[in-house]
């Protein structure tokens, strides 16, 4: 079931590498990479809009396996219109969106299957399929694209995230919810605005808004290789396979610890002990090794991280839920959003505060200091907290 996150990460892999690489090899300048790149990652936040269709009509089967087929066909229009700026900016956005949507319906789906005690290891296979998948994808992209025929390579490389529909077939998945699907669009939006009700969402939400293990320095620091004397093929090779394989391994920890630590003090304990360690990177010379170190360490932290919000949300879901497939897309989708705006103050931070140690400070503090204030609520509203998920780890209901 791990599988089912793979075109999210064939799909992010075109979006924040392949493409950059191929936009630079036609000597595009870096801040109109920046800008187009930016435009195919909105999806990733505001998709949450469109995931209550995901529970509407059809089956989260039929979404899934039609929002793939979207998909791989806009990664292979974006590698195919590389040349032209504004549809490839238009491509790269639909084939996140699809993407996104596709992993929201099959987050829901999956999610209403399992049992609780099983959700932190589907959660981490999840983790590890869209990681893996990012990393091979990153990995053989300019290979298959230089090496072969350039439309048959582009075609090979889109159509991976076909690989996925086997899985969805085989997969069992209930049929749409009948409540649901005989709704108009005017009672459905009343069953999804009365998701913020519920305080499980609530607190989640509160808990993925703010930054407290975000851990964004593995989207900067790819960009900051000279700062620490790095040629750009080490560069290449740690942000890829070698990073994927920290984020990988940081996932499959999680399984390991959920057993002994509940799983909200478990997400911000990954973040105070990564902005720990990050503080610490400070202290150490700017070059390869320590480069190296940072990436690998904060895709670690990272990977741990994003298991244990799939842990979070896939049991906020419960089971047998009518609206997982929208429950899962706002939880996902507010997950993202401090990715955001925490690159933002990095980037700051680096012109303000003196370069690499800048961006260091600046991550470290800030997520550092959410997560003992959250810690502090959390450990308040403890009792609270702990009824809303038990309720939610049932079946929720409509109206």
């Amino acid at each position: 079931m791990g599988l089912g996150f793979i075109p999210q990460g064939v799909t992010g892999a075109i979006l924040v590498i392949t493409v950059p690489q191929l936009l630079a090899a036609n000597h595009i300048p870096e801040q109109q990479i920046a800008s187009i790149t930016a435009i195919g990652a909105i999806p990733g936040f505001v998709g949450f809009v469109l995931s209550p269709l995901l529970d509407w009509r059809f089956s989260r089967r039929t979404y899934a396996i039609a929002l793939t087929v979207i998909d791989g066909l806009c990664n292979f229009g974006t590698l195919i219109f590389i040349h032209n700026l504004p549809l490839l900016a238009t491509l790269l956005f639909m084939a996140w969106l699809t993407a996104t949507l596709a992993t929201m319906a099959v987050g829901g789906w999956f999610g209403n299957l399992i049992e609780t005690e099983t959700k932190g290891r589907l959660g981490a296979w999840l983790n590890v399929g869209a990681i893996g998948s990012l990393g091979v994808g990153a990995a053989i992209a300019m290979y298959l694209l230089r090496g072969l025929p350039y439309l048959l390579g582009a075609g090979i490389l889109s159509s991976f995230v076909l690989l996925v529909l086997l899985l969805f077939w085989v997969i069992p998945c209930p049929p749409a919810d009948k409540r649901l699907a005989s709704d108009s669009m005017r009672a459905f939006s009343r069953e999804v605005a009365g998701l913020l009700k519920r305080p499980a969402v609530l607190w989640t939400l509160l808990l993925f808004l703010l930054p407290a293990a975000s851990f964004a320095l593995t989207n900067t620091l790819g960009g900051m290789g000279r700062d620490f004397d790095t040629s750009e093929s080490i560069v290449a090779l740690v942000s890829g396979i070698c990073s994927s394989v920290a984020g990988v391994v940081g996932s499959l920890l999680i399984p390991r610890l959920e057993t002994s630590i509940a799983p909200r003090p478990l997400y911000l304990l990954v973040g105070i002990v990564g902005a720990v360690f990050t503080l610490t990177l400070i202290a150490l010379p700017h070059n390869p090794i320590t480069f190296g170190l940072a990436m690998l360490a904060e895709n670690f932290f990272q990977g741990a991280a994003f298991a244990v919000q799939y842990l979070i949300i896939l049991r906020t879901i419960g089971r047998d839920n009518p609206l997982a497939a929208t429950q899962f897309g706002l939880l996902y989708s507010a997950s993202n959003l401090p990715l955001v705006y925490m690159q933002v103050i990095d980037g700051n931070a680096y012109g303000l505060l003196g370069g690499v140690n800048g961006s260091y400070l600046a991550d470290a503090l800030v997520s550092g200091a959410f997560c003992l204030i959250l810690g502090l609520v959390i450990w308040y509203f403890r009792k609270t907290i702990a009824r809303a998920d038990r309720e939610a780890e049932g079946t929720p209901a409509l109206g």
